[in-house]
């Protein structure tokens, strides 16, 4: 824990459907926490608006105290950032079970931890960047492409082309193909 010159602050996270909210507040109350702040949100939300809270609140020498890691970062990255930006504010970080509640990220060897938990989670991030760019290149060199299909092909273009010069207006001829007037201002303006 931090220089405890400050206070205890905590931060609750629940899913929708998950009913832990009590579980973590009374484990957050018990530790010692001032004050607890609770988002009702997925992990994959990066909308928590309770978190942006709760960050705005803490103070140099607080320290910012969590029930998991789970509940706080969405990604082994995002933890090392956010603890690495509460860090230069002057503000602790605890978490109380689960991964990384025996190490105190305030401390050299807890910091060594994080960023060697960091650099592993940057790492497996690179090989799944590589992971997938070399499946892209597979199948583009198998004549296969990612994306949408195109809802213009070649026929319906020469079709749009000649109403076009026909002077039929472009709202009337997507409306003929089906496709939206972007998708055929789009599609004209390619050739």
């Amino acid at each position: 824990m931090a220089k405890n010159t400050g206070h205890l602050i905590g931060y609750a996270r629940v899913s929708t459907d998950d009913q832990e909210t009590q579980l973590q507040r009374d484990a957050l109350t018990e530790a010692g926490c001032a004050r607890i702040f609770t988002d009702k949100a997925s992990g994959k939300n990066t909308d928590r608006p309770e978190l942006a809270a709760v960050l705005d609140y803490v103070r140099p020498g607080d320290t910012l105290c969590v029930w998991k890691l789970d509940r706080f970062a969405r990604s082994l990255i995002d933890l090392v950032t956010m603890v690495d930006a509460l860090s230069a504010r002057g503000i602790g970080f605890k978490v109380l079970t689960g991964a990384l509640a025996s190490i105190d990220p305030n401390t050299p060897d807890g910091r060594l931890m994080l960023q060697v938990v960091g650099a592993m989670a940057e790492f497996e991030r690179s090989l799944i960047k590589d992971r997938t760019r070399a499946g892209l290149d597979a199948a583009k060199a198998q004549g296969r492409t990612g994306g949408r299909p195109n809802v213009l092909d070649a026929d319906k273009l020469a079709a749009a082309r000649a109403r076009q010069a026909n002077g039929e207006s472009v709202t009337a001829i997507a409306k003929a193909l089906g496709v939206s007037r972007a998708t055929l201002y789009r599609h004209l303006g390619q050739e």
